[in-house]
């Protein structure tokens, strides 16, 4: 009876042994499902462009995206026209830029492109400034 209770032991042990390689072994396995890539799914609730205000010369926006993979993404920037005045490539995990346009006296429509791979946010913005003129008129 003693070598029966003695052998169950073993073999519980060496079940437990064997499991518990076959879990430390196919982790990494799992991880590399997606071929050991950084996931490069991008969406609305990520992105967020603000126009903050403006100051002497410029108008100012502030361009911010939240990447917890740090995935390698594009900024893009386009004027009126559909041209690219501004493109750079980024990997931060919490990215924030201010973007500063010189004030213009005719009305701008920046356009902003968030890519990342075969994904795409677009945010799109017609600025129109208006000059008002106060006259103030006092009896002395």
């Amino acid at each position: 009876m003693n070598t029966n209770f003695v052998s169950t032991r073993v073999v519980k042990a060496v079940t437990v042994a064997v499991a518990a390689i076959v879990l430390f072994v196919s982790n990494p396995l799992t991880s590399q499902a997606n071929g050991g890539k950084k996931s490069s799914t991008l969406n609305d609730e990520q992105v967020n462009v603000q126009y903050v205000g403006t100051n002497d010369n410029s108008v100012v926006f502030r361009v911010a995206l939240e990447n917890p993979t740090a995935a390698k993404f594009w900024l893009i920037i386009k004027n009126d026209n559909g041209e690219v005045v501004y493109r750079k490539q980024f990997n931060d995990a919490h990215f924030v830029k201010s973007v500063y346009f010189q004030k213009e006296e005719t009305d701008i429509h920046p356009t902003f492109v968030i890519r990342n791979g075969e994904n795409e946010i677009v945010r799109q913005f017609a600025v129109n400034t208006m000059v008002t003129e106060n006259t103030i008129v006092t009896k002395l």
